[in-house]
């Protein structure tokens, strides 16, 4: 009865590996893919030290993930107590890591609202200074979206850096409708633009168009975070018994 347990326990313990395995290329998958995005969140990611650090945060996190969950699956299958003390011990490190992760991101959320953005934008964009970064990221975002500022093309009116570098210009270039949205894209009507004709202006905030273009990814990587640190808690669980019932 207590061989039937212990091997019971052994595929149970297996299975949850095989999921923290998976969920581990799954954030390390989604860490990649946010850091080398070439469509625009990229440079979104590099405008928030809040953004960029989460982002190498869940590929390191993934990383890790991906080889304590292949450590757990041969320690259980060869039922190694040496394997599978070690792997408790860093997946409770990584547990407790993550776990205090999403208690930072749920404390420092106000950084990424709208008012937050306008805030930042009207103090410290510069308009076409492509040797500022804050300004070049913002510059690359409203091309590639094909959207003006953080709400429209009104947070430029109180932009005191821009409206000092470019007094003449009711909105920077980067604002202006283009054939195509790339940086190499011939502008459709620049000086009408410049001069404030709506008709020539992406008028379509970036924080709508962003929010509206990234929503499901957010939401499928919190449902992955909850159901990992799940994950984790079982398989934490199931490596203590087997641990405990190997002789």
């Amino acid at each position: 009865m207590e061989g039937d347990c212990l091997s019971c326990m052994k595929y149970l313990m297996f299975l949850f590996n095989f999921f923290i395995f998976l969920g581990g290329a799954c954030l390390l998958g989604v860490g990649i893919w946010v850091i080398v995005d070439p469509t625009g969140f990229r440079e979104i990611v590099a405008a928030n030290p809040l953004l960029f650090t989460g982002a190498y945060i869940m590929l390191a996190m993934g990383a890790m993930l991906f080889l304590l969950g292949f450590l757990g699956c041969c320690g259980a299958i060869r039922e190694n107590k040496c394997l599978l003390l070690f792997f408790f011990m860093f997946i409770l490190l990584i547990f407790l890591a993550e776990l205090s992760a999403a208690i930072l991101a749920f404390i420092f959320r106000e950084n990424l609202t709208r008012e937050f953005f306008t805030k930042e934008l009207k103090k410290h964009y510069q308009g076409n200074n492509e040797t500022d970064v804050f300004s070049s990221t913002w510059n690359s975002v409203m091309i590639t979206f094909g959207c003006c500022g953080v709400n429209g093309p009104e947070d430029f009116e109180m932009a005191s850096h821009f409206q000092h570098l470019h007094s003449g210009d009711a909105v920077p270039e980067a604002c202006c409708r283009r054939a195509l949205q790339t940086r190499d894209g011939p502008f459709i009507g620049k000086e009408d633009c410049l001069q404030g004709l709506e008709m020539y202006q992406n008028r379509q905030g970036c924080y709508t168009v962003i929010l509206i273009s990234f929503e499901t990814y957010v939401y499928l990587a919190g449902a992955l975070a909850i159901g990992v640190l799940a994950i984790e808690l079982f398989a934490m669980i199931f490596a203590m018994c087997l641990f405990r019932g190997i002789q």
